[in-house]
C-alpha cells in the first residue's frame, strides 16, 4: 500500500508543505503589518495630544489640577478631565529634574510613550496598546483555525486529484501484469485525455504490437527453418535406409552422392541463417569505401556459364560507404537469383548520381507477379517451390538482400524487366 501510494503521498505532502509555508508566512506578515499600522495610529494620536498640551502649557501655564490643564479651548477634546478618565491616553507634565508636577489618571494597560518639550517642562503622553492587542487576538484566532483547515483542504484535494490522475496508470499496470509471452495480442487501455499518460499508453501499445509481430516472425522463422532442415535430413535418412535394407539396390557411390548433396544444402541453409541473424536489425560493422561496380563485375564472372549471357555493358563507376562483405553478399544473392531463373540472359547495370548508387539485376525468366513483389523479400518464400529446391535455393537470399540494404540506409524493389523477367533495383546512398 505504501509503495502504491508513494507518489500520492509525496505529492500531497509537498503540496501541504508548500501551502503551509506560504500561509504561515502570509499570516505572520498580516499580523505584523496590522499591529504596526494600529501602533502607528496610536502613536500619531499621542503625538498630536502631546503637541496640543505643550501648546496650552506655553500659552496658559500648567494645569491647576491633576485632572487637566485650565483654560482649555472648546475644540481641544484632550483637555477635559472627565473625558480623559475613560480615554485611551494619559499624560504627565514633568519639570527639568524629571519630577511629575501634573498628571492624569494612569493607565493599567501596556502603553507607548511620546514626549514633547513645553518651555521648562516636558510633556509625556501615554497611549494604550489594548486595542492593538485585542485586534491581534481577534485576527490570530481565525488564522489559527483557518490555516490548519486550509492545509487539510489542500491535502485532501491534492490526494483526490493525484489519485484520479494515477488511476489510468494503475489500470495500465494491471493490464501489463497479465500480459505474457503467449498473450501479446492484449493492449493496455488508452485514456481519453490526450495527455502524457495517453501518450505512454499509446507507446506501450505500439511496443506490444512490435513484440507481437517479432514473436510471430520468430515462430514462423523457426517453423520454416525446421521444415527446411528436415528435407535434407529426410533425404539422407531415406537413402541410408534403402542402402541398409536393400544392399546393392543403390548404384555404387550413389549413397555418398546423396549425402554430399543434401549435406551441402544443409550447409548453405545454415550459413544463410547465420548471415541473416547477423544482418537482421544491425547496421554495417566495418565501414569503408566500396566500389559497387567491382562487386558487380566479379559476380558476373562467377555466375557466367554455358548458354547464359551475362551483359555487364551498363556497369559504370559507383562508390558507396558501407560493409564490403555484406554488400558483396547482396550482389551475389541477386546474381544467383537471376541466374537461377533466367532462360538465356542476365543484365547487370551500375549507375551513380548525386543521390547515390543504383544497382540493377534483371533476367529474361518468368518474372515475379505484381501481387508477390513485396512477399518475395520475406524469409523462406519461394514462388516456385520445386524449381527453387532443385536449384539449391533456400528462400533466404532475397530476405538477406533486404536486411543488408536496409542496414545501409538503402532500398530494394522488384519490378518487371523489359527482358520479360524480374528486375531488382537496389539504391544505396553515396559515400
Amino acid at each position: 500500500m505504501v509503495e502504491r501510494a508513494s507518489i500520492r503521498l509525496r505529492t500531497t505532502a509537498l503540496a501541504v508543505l508548500v501551502m503551509g509555508v506560504a500561509v504561515v508566512i502570509g499570516s505572520i506578515t498580516l499580523v505584523f503589518l496590522t499591529r504596526a499600522s494600529l501602533r502607528a495610529g496610536i502613536e500619531d494620536a499621542a503625538e498630536n495630544r502631546a503637541s496640543v498640551l505643550a501648546a496650552q502649557i506655553e500659552t496658559s501655564g500648567l494645569p491647576s489640577t491633576a485632572s487637566g490643564p485650565p483654560h482649555c479651548a472648546p475644540d481641544q477634546a484632550f483637555c477635559g478631565s472627565d473625558e480623559d478618565e475613560e480615554d485611551d491616553f494619559a499624560w504627565e507634565v514633568r519639570d527639568a529634574a524629571g519630577t511629575v508636577v501634573r498628571a492624569s489618571p494612569g493607565l493599567d494597560d501596556r502603553y507607548l510613550r511620546v514626549t514633547e518639550r513645553a518651555g521648562a517642562y516636558i510633556v509625556v503622553v501615554f497611549g494604550s496598546l489594548e486595542d492593538v492587542d485585542d485586534a491581534t487576538k481577534a485576527l490570530a484566532t481565525p488564522l489559527l483555525i483557518g490555516v490548519p483547515g486550509a492545509m487539510i483542504l489542500v491535502g485532501g484535494v491534492t490526494w483526490v486529484g493525484v489519485t484520479g490522475a494515477l488511476a489510468p496508470v494503475e489500470r495500465i499496470r494491471r493490464e501489463v501484469e497479465e500480459i505474457t509471452g503467449e498473450r501479446l495480442d492484449r493492449r493496455v487501455p488508452e485514456p481519453v485525455a490526450r495527455d502524457e499518460i495517453h501518450r505512454l499508453a499509446a507507446t506501450m501499445n505500439r511496443m506490444l504490437a512490435r513484440l507481437e509481430d517479432s514473436r510471430e516472425r520468430q515462430q514462423r522463422f523457426v517453423a520454416d527453418a525446421s521444415h527446411e532442415l528436415r528435407s535434407p535430413l529426410a533425404g539422407i535418412r531415406q537413402a541410408a535406409e534403402v542402402a541398409r535394407s536393400h544392399p546393392g539396390a543403390l548404384p555404387e557411390g550413389e549413397l555418398a552422392e546423396a549425402v554430399i548433396e543434401e549435406s551441402g544444402r544443409m550447409e548453405r541453409l545454415v550459413e544463410q541463417l547465420l548471415l541473416l541473424t547477423r544482418t537482421g536489425g544491425a547496421g554495417p560493422r566495418q565501414l569503408r569505401d566500396v566500389d559497387v561496380d567491382d562487386l558487380a563485375l566479379a559476380e558476373a564472372r562467377r555466375v557466367r556459364r554455358a548458354r547464359l549471357t551475362i551483359d555487364t555493358s551498363g556497369v559504370g563507376a559507383g562508390r558507396v560507404r558501407g560493409d564490403a562483405t555484406a554488400l558483396a553478399q547482396v550482389v551475389r544473392n541477386l546474381a544467383d537469383n537471376a541466374a537461377r531463373h533466367a532462360r538465356d540472359t542476365v543484365v547487370v547495370t551500375v549507375a551513380a548520381d548525386r543521390d547515390g548508387v543504383e544497382l540493377v539485376v534483371e533476367d529474361d525468366g518468368a518474372g515475379v507477379p505484381e501481387s508477390e513483389r513485396e512477399r518475395v523479400f520475406e524469409r523462406f518464400v519461394r514462388l516456385d517451390e520445386a524449381r527453387d529446391r532443385d536449384a539449391g535455393g533456400s528462400g533466404l537470399g532475397l530476405a538477406i538482400v533486404k536486411e543488408i540494404v536496409a542496414a545501409h540506409g538503402g532500398t530494394v524493389e522488384v519490378t518487371a524487366s523489359a527482358l520479360g523477367g524480374a528486375r531488382f533495383v537496389v539504391r544505396l546512398p553515396g559515400s
